[in-house]
């Protein structure tokens, strides 16, 4: 829950202050489930296939829980990504003076970079929420437009404004997303494609 503030510039404050909160509340929480499971990451018992999947379901899903409504940053990202890779580095057993680019870190352990999984998220949880009727009250949250003036200067990058960011660097826009997610089909090949270098232009 937000305080309540008198101005979107306070409001915005207080959501941004909440948001790094519960991202490290998130951190900390999967650092925990980590720990927890050191018996299994160090197991000679285990394949490395298996070690990955159960760090996927019980670590990773741990660190993204709520990710869908933080947007997408470099700072976000980064913070999150050193997490999964220290993680990643000690299921490998790569200890220091040893070396490895995050390139071959992600190939050996089949991952993608954590920027793709949060942005996955998001745009899943968003074509379920546009799908929602629309006296839905989250769905009413997802248009809401905020009048007003605002300050002189540089825009804040709140979370509307980034996800409308990735649409259109992908060549889409808002309306046309809004139309696509009716259809569930089409919905996660505009998601693959969002998630990915690639182009939802024709």
């Amino acid at each position: 829950m937000f305080q309540h503030a008198s101005t979107n510039g306070e409001f915005y404050c207080s959501r941004k202050k909440s948001v790094q909160y519960n991202q490290l509340v998130r951190i900390n929480k999967a650092r925990h489930a980590f720990n927890t499971l050191r018996p299994i990451w160090n197991s000679k018992a285990l394949s490395l296939r298996s070690k990955i999947r159960i760090f996927n379901t019980n670590v990773k899903a741990v660190l993204l829980y709520g990710s869908e409504t933080w947007g997408v940053t470099n700072t976000i990202t980064g913070k999150l990504q050193t997490s999964v890779n220290r993680c990643l580095r000690h299921i490998l057993n790569i200890t220091w003076p040893e070396k490895i680019s995050n390139a071959d870190l992600w190939k050996r352990t089949n991952q993608k970079p954590i920027s793709q999984d949060v942005k996955k998220r998001t745009w899943g949880w968003i074509g379920h929420t546009l799908r929602k009727p629309n006296d839905n009250i989250t769905r009413q949250a997802l248009d809401w437009n905020p009048q007003g003036k605002r300050k002189v200067g540089r825009p804040k990058q709140t979370w509307k404004r980034s996800i409308e960011s990735e649409a259109k660097a992908a060549g889409t826009t808002w309306p046309r997303l809004k139309g696509a997610a009716q259809n569930r089909v089409r919905w996660r090949g505009v998601v693959a494609a969002l998630c990915s270098t690639g182009s939802l232009q024709e």
